[in-house]
């Protein structure tokens, strides 16, 4: 009897035993399997617009200039996902963009901060967020993504459309570029900048509704390029008069112009680029004439709402002429390194990036940096591949991106951590199809 019930007594214990590992086992299972199916963690991407939008979803609800705009951190988890219009969201798993949906050429280029921020190109918007190094897919269209700009880490807007288009289609991201919607149309191909979520100029036109409706600002006639609202009350233009050019300033929304500079030119700008740090700050840049490959330009700097000008740039050359303001003869301003203006980036008052294109080299591109606002220049020895599109951004006087474009090779990524003073190659594109 005794070792009947120590039989029975074992096999009870030994049957508890065998329960708890079960359970213990079906437990961290379930765990694990919880783990893997969420199709809400980060890291997930929907690169097919549906209900048959080609350029995204649309439900209808929808810098100062400066890094030039007081951007702060990077979205934490976006999801990488494109908004449906009917709230729907599959997900699949996200891949880099260079490899899923290849960006052939980068049209437009936004930073959130130094290790974050979007891309454009091939009717795609793309969103890194370790410094370039790796690309999630935030949106997928057919047409040209022609312009980006990040109020902060969050508000995003996209500027979508040809070359040829009188107005332009603008999508707008509330989330870091997780979800797009529509936000109406810009009438203007100028820079787009906001000033706050609702708040926004593009040349002479302004919103107040986030970019759904556009009223036209007053503006001088005689315009050279387009003109530049800083925000509502502060404006600046460049009117062109026979044998001279004039800055011209607003305080008062344009109801008022005043001259600020007049300088005597025998050479008639063919263009003109104006951004703002500030309601007093301008940096203006005239682009002169081409041949043999160069082109002339002059660059002028104020902090004073134009009271006093800086000549910080005064690129004359032998195939294309003076500047636009000076002579072959003036030889005692800073004259820049390359063959003619590659894009400009103003950071703030006194840090400015400034590309350079010489079309001859066989490294096109180049770049220089100046943080006394435009006293002096650091020209960085580094040069770069491509005859494409230059695109310049920053983050601060030390993080700056360059991406260049090429007809015929892969459209590249370089980054600095130092100002300039060296670039690391962190992200090749897909090559054109043409080069394939």
């Amino acid at each position: 009897m005794k070792m009947k019930r120590a039989f029975r007594t074992s096999l009870l214990s030994l049957t508890i035993a065998l329960s708890l590992i079960v359970s213990a086992c079906s437990s961290n299972g379930g765990a694990a399997n919880s783990s893997t199916s969420d199709s809400n963690s980060p890291g997930t991407v929907q690169t097919t617009p549906s209900n048959g939008q080609s350029d995204g979803a649309s439900n209808g609800d929808g810098s100062s200039n400066s890094a030039d705009d007081g951007q702060s951190a990077a979205p934490s988890s976006p999801s990488g996902s494109s908004d449906t219009g009917n709230g729907a969201s599959p997900n699949t798993a996200a891949t880099p963009v260079s490899t899923a949906v290849p960006i052939t050429e980068v049209t437009a280029l936004r930073l959130a901060d130094a290790k974050a921020g979007w891309i454009g190109g091939s009717g795609q918007i793309a969103y890194t967020k370790d410094g370039g190094s790796h690309w999630q897919l935030q949106y997928r269209g057919s047409a040209k993504v022609r312009q980006i700009f990040a109020l902060n880490a969050s508000k995003v807007w996209a500027v979508l459309g040809s070359d040829e288009s009188k107005s332009w289609r603008i999508i707008r991201s509330t989330d870091g570029g997780a979800h797009w919607k529509d936000a109406g149309t810009v009438p203007s191909g100028s820079f787009l900048h906001f000033t706050s979520d609702k708040v926004g100029f593009a040349g002479r036109y302004m919103t107040k509704d986030g970019g759904a409706t556009w009223s036209k600002l007053s503006v001088p006639n005689s315009l050279i390029g387009e003109v530049y609202y800083h925000d509502a009350a502060n404006g600046w233009a460049v009117q062109s008069a026979k044998g001279k050019y004039n800055f011209l300033h607003t305080s008062d929304g344009g109801a008022t112009w005043k001259t600020v500079m007049t300088r005597k030119s025998d050479v008639t700008p063919t263009g003109s680029v104006i951004r703002s740090a500030g309601k007093n700050d301008a940096w203006i840049e005239l682009i002169g004439d081409s041949g043999m490959t160069q082109t002339s330009y002059a660059l002028f700097h104020t902090t004073d709402g134009g009271a006093n000008w800086l000549p910080a740039i005064v690129h004359n050359t032998a195939g294309a002429g003076p500047a636009p303001g000076f002579t072959n003869e003036d030889t005692s301003y800073f004259s820049g390194n390359s063959g003619g203006p590659g894009e400009l980036y103003v950071v703030n008052s006194q840090t400015a990036f400034m590309g350079g294109r010489c079309m001859a080299c066989d490294n096109a591109n180049s770049i220089m940096e100046t943080t006394d606002g435009g006293k002096s220049w650091a020209v960085r020895k580094t040069e770069f591949a491509g005859y494409g599109q230059q695109l310049i951004a920053a983050a601060d006087a030390k993080h700056a991106w360059l991406i260049t474009n090429d007809y015929s090779a892969a459209s590249v990524l370089y980054t600095t951590v130092d100002g300039g003073k060296k670039f690391n190659t962190i992200h090749k594109f897909a090559k054109p199809k043409t080069a394939q």
